[in-house]
């Protein structure tokens, strides 16, 4: 089964505290995560972040969310412990706690209108509400969804310009990954006639005493082992042992496993060549940022 989303947490979450003891979050967590038979890979799951597991990240949305309706408490850090109000919706609710069960308490609607829930998602019926993901595993989706769009942007533009352009902007991707010393320097081999299949060459240190080769072509389609092939031999004429194969589209699998076999060829397709102009700032530009702040218990700990 999959990793119970956040809300499904809640109501296990307070039975186990049921006994009114103050209980370790790292106990909730192993607790929890027996009751509900979640695997080694399961538990293995990471946030898009990387930073944590996904069902701890969701245990923990839950308890704050639970901490927001006064069901209950933080008496010291990752410890938490259950309120009257906890025992009571125990009681009532045998079965299931939602969101829309603590809505009933005034700090959690206050809580969730700084969130940005709609009286419209309020209302839904408890299945419906349901929300998978915590709220940072949504901001994860959507900031990958929104990645996914430039990134089709960027491959779409990039089929537009003419191959001496192409040319160019690999160069500059490169420099700006700290290859060569300025795009004039290192694509000296660019726009020439004859050039035994290398479009560029970049430096891969400050002093130039190494270089890599680089071959960019804007095929339709996949790139076969052939090509890969001669690209090699064009490194070999070069009496080089480095090279980048680039290409708008992708790479067939018996290309990929020849690069392997080589071992000298690194091949980028659209899609990371497209993430490498986001990651390095080519071809793009920043809208907003947005800082994502969280609160710092330690800090309140040492006052």
């Amino acid at each position: 089964m999959p990793i119970p989303d956040y809300q499904t947490f809640m109501r296990p979450l307070l039975s186990l505290l049921q006994s009114g003891k103050a209980t370790p979050m790292k106990e909730i967590y192993s607790s929890l995560a027996k009751e509900f038979n979640l695997t080694e890979q399961e538990m293995a799951e990471m946030l898009p972040s990387g930073r944590q597991a996904t069902y701890m990240n969701r245990i923990g949305w839950a308890k704050t969310y639970l901490v927001k309706s006064g069901a209950v408490e933080s008496p010291q850090r990752s410890w938490v412990q259950i309120t009257s109000r906890g025992q009571t919706l125990l009681k009532k609710h045998p079965k299931i706690v939602t969101n829309k069960v603590l809505l009933e308490f005034p700090e959690f609607a206050a809580f969730q209108r700084t969130n940005t829930i709609t009286q419209t998602e309020a209302a839904q019926s408890p299945k419906d509400s349901l929300s998978i993901l915590s709220p940072e595993e949504e901001l994860g989706q959507l900031y990958a969804a929104f990645n996914a769009s430039l990134t089709s942007e960027l491959l779409l533009q990039i089929n537009q310009i003419t191959p001496q352009q192409f040319e160019r902007l690999v160069v500059e991707v490169l420099v700006a990954m700290g290859y060569g010393g300025s795009v004039r320097d290192a694509g000296q081999a660019l726009g020439r006639s004859g050039d035994n299949g290398i479009d560029g060459v970049v430096k891969q240190d400050p002093l130039g005493l190494d270089k890599v080769y680089i071959q960019a072509k804007q095929w339709t389609g996949n790139v076969g082992s052939q090509e890969v092939r001669n690209f090699s031999g064009s490194l070999t004429y070069h009496k080089t042992t480095k090279g980048v194969l680039i290409t708008t589209a992708g790479f067939s699998p018996s290309a990929k496993d020849t690069a392997r076999q080589i071992g000298n060829i690194i091949l980028i397709d659209g899609d990371m060549l497209a993430q490498l102009m986001i990651e390095h700032n080519v071809g793009v530009v920043t809208r907003e940022t947005y800082k994502i702040r969280r609160v710092d218990s330690e800090y309140f700990e040492e006052l």
